[in-house]
């Protein structure tokens, strides 16, 4: 098997805070892969507030910016036999329902 990054993105919403019923949405779905044996990492969230980007030449600036259309707002990682899986996996995802979309990338492992 192979192993995807579904890479969540929000629109420009620093101050999103989920509902409970939300988190519990999103259990939920994480459940249902886990229970496929389909899920190789649960992920995590990744702050908008405290980020910095590192560019050539040690430039440093903070970031996310607030003009961005979209931040990246978190990861898992599933393992499944094709892209197309994985799509299908990340397709129940509840985020759609707040204006969300994920990204499905494949991982390469380094020999």
């Amino acid at each position: 098997m192979k192993e995807f990054a579904l890479i969540f993105r929000l629109d420009n919403q620093t101050d999103f805070r989920p509902t409970p019923e939300q988190i519990q949405e999103r259990m939920n779905w994480l459940a249902g892969i886990a229970a496929q044996n389909k899920l190789a990492d649960k992920g995590n969230t990744l702050s908008n507030e405290s980020a910095k980007t590192v560019y050539a030449d040690n430039i440093v600036t903070d970031g996310p910016f607030t003009e961005i259309k979209e931040f990246v707002s978190g990861y898992v990682i599933v393992k499944t036999d094709t892209i197309d899986e994985a799509v299908e996996l990340a397709k129940a995802n509840p985020i759609f329902k707040i204006g969300g979309n994920i990204e499905v990338r494949e991982i390469v492992q380094r020999k």
